[in-house]
């Protein structure tokens, strides 16, 4: 008892005190760059100064996509392929890989460690969506190494403009979080504060207060004291779209969080739980599809990663922007009205697909 005691005291320290960790990874990130990172004979100021101006932009990104709980890459990678020239130079797919790669790593992970911390993360449907979804994103990352990139563009396109019709096609009223439990007498009974006003789970995931009832009925208050009542069934179709979204995500780097959230969203999960879960979800597959892409390109014969030819001088500013992004969002779908969300993500969805048809086409 005194062990669990102790653990659940270091859980709720961690989170209590993320945003310390959360910008101090990048911090160091960023440090170790400039001191010990090869650059190919690039230094000074004005090497490491150039690309201030990706900041604001990887900024805003991290916001958009962190808030709607889908993957950095999704915009990261149209951007780098559209905008950058503009502004720069065109680069080349391997460096968009490894920007993408390096700047989602750090904005997924530090989103996920807010969202926790909000209180809009149903941890059992998150274990469970990402042991689901294994197999599909270690097949796809191999499948990459055969298939011809376009066609996996093209596929994802489709899916993304599918998913935009479904989602405005679908019904959220079920969303909308509860006043929380201040005004009533009964329901405070059963419910203690430990940074929030919380349902009495002790086995709970830091400051994130669940409670399940007999029927299945999920209980869940976030840190604002806003409750948000759910069941967790519909396994089978999520199941299935997590399912193809991880056999994208493993095809080209994101896909699984697109569509995925839709089916969470058609199941009756609150928006803003969905996004919570999604980032977990999202966060793990696509450090398991970027390892996979890593070695298993040298192992097959297909891409590898050199370190060696990294531009150093633009993840120093899209890191911390990403992380940045990240710790924002949730105050961000948290504050925005549900049909806002809806329209956005919709918008997002046909965005990406226009231009994951014109890379498709520009690569034939």
């Amino acid at each position: 008892m005194e062990s669990r005691s102790s653990s659940t005291r270091l859980q709720l320290s961690l989170l209590r005190y993320q945003h310390v960790l959360v910008f101090l990874a990048p911090v160091l990130f960023v440090v170790g760059v400039v001191l010990a990172a090869p650059t190919g004979g690039g230094s000074g100021a004005g090497y490491w100064l150039e690309y201030w101006w990706l900041f604001p932009f990887f900024l805003l990104g991290a916001t958009i996509v962190n808030t709607v709980g889908i993957s950095g890459s999704a915009l990261f990678v149209p951007f780098l392929i559209f905008v950058f020239p503009v502004f720069a130079f065109d680069l080349d797919p391997t460096t968009i890989v490894k920007i993408g790669l390096i700047s989602e790593s750090f904005g997924l992970s530090s989103s996920a460690l807010a969202f926790i911390q909000y209180g809009l993360v149903d941890r059992r449907l998150a274990l469970s969506l990402v042991g689901g979804s294994i197999p599909f994103v270690v097949g796809g990352a191999l499948l990459s190494f055969v298939i011809p990139e376009p066609l996996f563009q093209f596929l994802l396109g489709s899916a993304l403009l599918a998913s935009a019709v479904l989602l405005l096609l679908a019904d959220l009223d079920h969303e909308e979080p509860g006043a929380g439990t201040d005004g009533d007498p009964t329901a405070q009974q059963s419910v203690k504060a430990d940074g929030g006003v919380l349902p009495d789970d002790d086995n709970k995931l830091g400051p994130a207060g669940t409670s399940t009832d007999s029927e299945g009925v999920v209980t869940r208050v976030d840190r604002d004291g806003d409750d948000y009542r759910y069941t967790r069934v519909g396994y089978l179709e999520r199941f299935g779209n997590y399912s193809i979204g991880g056999m994208f995500q493993g095809l080209a780097g994101f896909g699984i969080g697109e569509l995925g959230i839709i089916s969470m969203l058609r199941t009756s999960v609150p928006v803003r739980v969905a996004i919570g879960t999604n980032h977990i979800v999202v966060a793990l597959t696509a450090v398991l599809a970027s390892l996979v892409h890593v070695f298993g390109g040298g192992l097959v014969g297909g891409h590898s990663m050199n370190l060696a030819s990294t531009p150093w001088n633009m993840v120093v500013w899209t890191v911390p922007a990403t992380v940045t992004g990240g710790q924002i969002a949730p105050y961000v779908a948290s504050a925005l009205d549900t049909a806002i969300l809806k329209r956005g993500l919709a918008v997002l969805f046909a965005i990406i697909a226009t231009a994951l048809f014109l890379i498709a086409v520009g690569g034939l």
